[in-house]
């Protein structure tokens, strides 16, 4: 059950428990009220995502005995708390060898100390700032690193990280929004490899890999690596969901609200094209469906078909 519960940190909620999820499945076979508030739906959908995560819970959950049931809920817990441990842990490091690579800063992000990152350095400070922002000009950098009226950092900001080039622009902000390179690099040394992380320059354009993967898909939509970059561009240096006035939480709700509660129509459609943006930047481009019948003749296992046919004739 610990390796199993490894993916529920990453792909189903990163704070709500297992037994949130479970109640609030529970609560809504018992009651008929239609009624529900916008945290029972997002835990509603917690609760699907971890059944189609782990097929297997709901059958196995309803068959066990009590204290076996709990310790199975343990175990799962204890895996999930692991997996995003490590992943912490492991993005504390890349993210420092990322942004020394692309920005080559003066000071020298420390791998292996948080204290000197944060608002206290230069480029973490940028990567940090909120959107509606400029780090650029002295009197904000100032105003943010005291705290002081007006630079208050909260979860209502948008971190220019998020946005393609850092940069988010006043007039649209939704444009360019997650698709900050260091986020790309985050969720594939996540979810594919570190290495893979090294290559994340892709145009973007092609043909969606995975697009009847309904899985797959899905365990792109809260694309969770977010949260995990700020933490590794703070300088916290242990996991809590306040740092400073920020809450990690809420920054984590409005990020899933985002995808899962478009407002309309069109929203969605928006969403749903990011999320096929991501797919490719992620997965890479498939060209095969490109590749016609006469190409396909002269490659060589068709080649090597032909000529065997022939030398029996």
């Amino acid at each position: 059950y610990v390796a199993k519960g490894r993916a529920i940190r990453r792909v189903v909620a990163l704070f709500d428990s297992i037994e949130d999820l479970v109640a609030e499945n529970d609560r809504r076979y018992e009651t008929d009220d239609p009624d529900t508030t916008t945290e029972q739906d997002r835990l509603q959908i917690g609760y699907t995502t971890l059944t189609r995560t782990l097929p297997w819970f709901y059958k196995k959950g309803s068959e066990m005995e009590y204290e076996e049931y709990s310790h199975m809920l343990k175990m799962l817990r204890q895996g999930a708390d692991g997996a995003r441990g490590d992943d912490t842990s492991k993005l504390k490091t890349l993210v420092s060898e990322w942004v020394n690579r692309e920005f080559k800063p003066a000071s020298l992000v420390d791998p292996n100390d948080k204290h000197s990152r944060g608002f206290a350095h230069d480029v973490c400070g940028k990567l940090l700032c909120p959107a509606e922002l400029d780090w650029d000009n002295p009197e904000v950098r100032a105003g943010i690193r005291n705290r002081s009226d007006g630079y208050i950092v909260t979860d209502l900001s948008f971190p220019a990280y998020l946005y393609d080039k850092y940069t988010a622009n006043p007039d649209d902000l939704e444009e360019g929004l997650f698709k900050g390179k260091i986020l790309i690099q985050g969720y594939k040394a996540v979810f594919t490899s570190p290495s893979s992380a090294k290559d994340v320059d892709g145009d973007g354009d092609g043909a969606d890999v995975i697009s009847n993967n309904r899985r797959a898909r899905k365990s792109l939509s809260g694309i969770k690596v977010k949260k995990h970059v700020r933490f590794a561009l703070s300088s916290v240096t242990s996991w809590r969901s306040m740092d400073g006035d920020f809450d990690y939480e809420q920054f984590w709700r409005t990020i899933v609200d985002f995808f899962e509660r478009a407002p309309g129509r069109e929203a969605h459609r928006r969403v749903e094209r990011l999320l096929e943006w991501w797919t490719r930047k992620v997965f890479g481009r498939n060209r095969r469906g490109e590749l016609n019948d006469v190409m396909k003749a002269n490659m060589s296992v068709n080649a090597l078909a032909r000529q065997r046919e022939q030398r029996d004739d």
